[in-house]
């Protein structure tokens, strides 16, 4: 079963969103995208949101 992680990065770096995906990946999540979130009044992204998924077994990490 795949499942979906997703983290918000509320200050967005260079840096904040490679620790935000070094991070995540070590703890086995893979990747998936990257989303921003736009201010109208600015060119620079207010917010973004990285997605990630993992392979689990049928229930595991479910609620």
């Amino acid at each position: 079963m795949l499942i979906y992680k997703v983290v918000e990065i509320s200050s967005v770096t260079e840096e904040t969103i490679e620790e935000t995906l070094n991070a995540w990946s070590a703890k086995g999540w893979s990747f998936d995208g990257l989303q921003f979130a736009m201010r109208e009044s600015s060119k620079r992204p207010a917010m973004a949101f990285a997605l990630f998924t993992r392979e689990t077994s049928c229930g595991e990490g479910m609620p």
